[in-house]
């Protein structure tokens, strides 16, 4: 990496709490931030700054004029977009941030063309899609952050119901961020223990509905999504870039062949590292997986489909 250099487009919720996480963390060098509501990318960068003085490593914390000053980065996270709204259908949301990612990412190709793409922009499979369509770049580059939250909502389920250090608790989640999500507790462990161990068949069932419904259960109780959770899977995923440390994680990619699906993003496990994307590591799904798999599949096909349908990439 060059200079550790980190964009963060869009200094929402979301955007900010990774700004800050980072910071605290000391991962990166330099953080840039960048929204359109005007004087808030500054005003937090300004903040931001100010809290890194207690951090163990000094980061430098600055706002963008403009996305085309995002410059130079190592990584970048776009985490633009609108939320659905009023009468607004599923295919209107979708065009809506669809032409959002379009012109933060061209922005992005001409301005930091070395750079990884961090998609969590919402639906996330397939606007990290669209990250791909537009950019042309190769496919180790741009991933969406998924698994990394619904990872760590499923080990907070599993450490609720056991009880033992979430800090020992494995995690794994695949297929799209969202309804169709599969929780794969049957396939971690509790230190060296299997999980399936130390839970019952029923417990397992819980523990994946309440892993489904995560994020729900924060707007029922705050009246918004949560930040905090997101925030830091994102820092999560940068520090594993920048600092190359070959770590698995299920994440939004593009397959070509893998789990016998090609041209299509979904979450699987992968190995993330310097290069991005440095390997998709192809799990054995037993029919009732593989069944809910191509389910997922198909929701984030049919996203896809509405934006050919409305010629978004011609």
């Amino acid at each position: 990496m060059r200079g550790r250099k980190v964009g963060i487009i869009g200094a929402g919720a979301v955007g900010a709490t990774a700004a800050y996480t980072l910071s605290m963390m000391g991962t990166c060098h330099e953080i840039v931030l960048f929204d359109i509501a005007d004087g808030v990318a500054k005003g937090k960068a300004i903040d931001i700054s100010q809290a890194s003085y207690y951090a163990p490593q000094g980061t430098i914390v600055n706002a963008a004029e403009s996305a085309s000053d995002i410059k130079d980065c190592d990584v970048v996270v776009i985490t633009a977009g609108v939320p659905r709204k009023g009468d607004m259908t599923r295919a209107d949301l979708l065009m809506i941030n669809a032409k959002i990612m379009k012109e933060v990412v061209t922005n992005i190709k001409e301005n930091s063309p070395e750079a990884i793409i961090i998609c969590v922009s919402n639906p996330l499979d397939v606007m990290t899609y669209v990250c791909h369509q537009i950019t042309g770049w190769s496919r180790n580059r741009i991933v969406g952050m998924a698994g990394a939250l619904d990872g760590s909502r499923m080990a907070y389920q599993i450490q609720q119901l056991t009880g033992y250090n979430a800090g020992q608790i494995g995690s794994l989640v695949i297929g799209d961020h969202g309804e169709n999500m599969i929780p794969l507790p049957h396939k971690i462990s509790v230190g060296d223990i299997p999980l399936s161990e130390l839970v019952s068949k029923e417990q397992m069932e819980q523990i994946i509905n309440r892993t489904k419904n995560g994020g729900a259960e924060i707007v029922k109780h705050l009246g918004t999504s949560g930040y905090y959770g997101p925030g830091r899977a994102i820092a999560f995923m940068v520090e594993a870039i920048l600092n190359d440390t070959k770590t698995i994680v299920s994440s939004s990619v593009l397959l070509d062949g893998e789990y016998g699906h090609k041209d299509v993003t979904v979450g699987v496990p992968v190995v993330l590292g310097a290069n991005g994307v440095e390997k998709i590591i192809e799990l054995e799904l037993d029919a009732d997986t593989k069944e809910k798999f191509d389910i997922s599949l198909r929701s984030i096909e049919n996203g896809i489909n509405v934006l050919k349908d409305n010629n978004f990439f011609t």
